[in-house]
């Protein structure tokens, strides 16, 4: 009796090993089918999503061999720590963040993530609310000033908001109050997530916003808000998102990253067809991504801007949000890194001046795109450390010696 239960239990622990084998066997095959474990990528409603949206859409991640899930993020804070604990991988992001995060003016000073690439240049927008409308026209800096002064004596407050503190929106606004004159002590500049502004200024919490398309568009469509200017005319071809990955990931799964990064460069590629923008903002409109009206939306990608306030459009061509151009947009620069972060101390965030390259070094993984640049026949730009100067703000600056420009630029 006692032989036949122990032939019993053999016999029932083989079956239940078998089954156990089997279905690890079945769960790898899966796996394997889709393109190995999961690579979690993250994106912010906003239009400039879209390298990473339609390299999902398109299949190119499965082309590419990765199996790729693309999840929809609540504010920037939540993408920044996301990546930070690897709960994402990556995600499109503002390019300044990770030097913002590095430094301690978004987030643990030290704490890293990794720039893989660039996504996309301008297509960004500085919106006024309907108080100044008539006041101050597309532009029309010269009239920023008085008007805010006059609204501060007459409310004792003027609110501007931006997306994330050391952010491009962030940065963008305050060259824009530096251009036009106005002490940004005297503004109130609070953070929002993006596809909140709209709401926002709807409710009156702010007089002006910085934000990506669709939602200066969406403003001014609503009749809330009106474009006083774009972010290409305070820089033309500014740095604007990057895919940013986190630390382990870019160093554990490099090969997975580099068929990431192709299949993003070949949707930015695909996105800078101007007959493709249509089916761009048909696709991104839709509830699980920007979810927003899709004519707004496209508008915008082709560069026609209805303003708002009755200022009739403003046509950009050529330099509307662009993703590729020739590779020009996605290669990383140290020198807009290092640029940015002058911008911390210019705007004082920071009292003292960082290690500039050296965190440029640490957080770019400029040797990384140049492989996958390489690879896809993508010409890598010859212009990085060289001086440049900003559209609105003809100051020079040289990344090889920031403090000469802090020394004379607008603060």
């Amino acid at each position: 009796m006692e032989k036949s239960t122990q032939k019993t239990a053999k016999f029932f622990s083989r079956v239940l090993l078998a089954a156990i084998v089997t279905v690890f066997s079945l769960s790898a095959m899966k796996t394997n089918a889709q393109g190995g474990e999961p690579i979690k990528l993250g994106f912010i409603p906003l239009t400039d999503c879209s390298p990473i949206v339609m390299a999902k859409e398109l299949g190119l991640f499965k082309k590419y061999g990765v199996n790729v899930v693309v999840t929809k993020e609540s504010s920037w804070a939540n993408v920044r720590d996301k990546i930070l604990t690897g709960e994402l991988d990556g995600a499109h992001c503002l390019y300044s963040m990770p030097f913002s995060v590095y430094t301690g003016v978004g987030g643990k000073a030290g704490s890293e993530m990794k720039i893989a690439m660039m996504l996309n240049s301008n297509g960004q927008a500085i919106t006024l609310s309907n108080d100044f409308c008539g006041k101050v026209g597309f532009k029309d800096m010269a009239k920023v000033a008085p008007v805010v002064a006059a609204k501060l004596k007459a409310e004792k407050e003027v609110t501007f908001a931006m997306t994330f503190p050391g952010g491009t929106h962030d940065l963008w606004l305050r060259n824009w109050l530096a251009s036009a004159g106005v002490n940004q002590k005297t503004s109130k500049i609070i953070t929002i997530p993006p596809p909140q502004m709209v709401a926002n200024m709807k409710v009156g919490n702010m007089d002006g916003f910085c934000v990506g398309e669709p939602w200066g568009g969406v403003a001014a469509m609503q009749g809330i808000g009106f474009t006083q200017i774009a972010t290409q005319d305070i820089w033309k071809d500014h740095p604007e998102k990057a895919l940013v990955v986190n630390k382990d990931f870019s160093a554990k799964r490099r090969e997975d990253l580099k068929k990431v990064m192709k299949a993003v460069m070949e949707a930015c590629i695909w996105l800078d067809v101007p007959a493709n923008r249509k089916k761009t903002a048909d696709i991104i409109g839709k509830a699980p991504y920007v979810n927003a009206n899709n004519d707004v939306i496209q508008d915008r990608l082709n560069g026609e801007y209805n303003l708002g306030c009755k200022l009739g459009q403003k046509i950009y061509k050529g330099d509307q949000m662009v993703f590729h151009k020739g590779g020009m947009v996605n290669f990383p620069r140290k020198s807009h890194a290092i640029w940015a972060m002058a911008q911390f101390v210019r705007f004082g965030y920071l009292k003292e001046a960082p290690n500039y390259k050296a965190i440029a070094d640490k957080l770019i993984l400029q040797d990384l795109y140049k492989e996958v640049a390489a690879s896809m026949k993508v010409k890598v730009p010859a212009d990085d450390m060289k001086p440049f100067s900003l559209t609105m703000d003809k100051t020079v600056f040289n990344p090889l010696n920031p403090a000469a420009y802090l020394k004379v630029v607008k603060k």
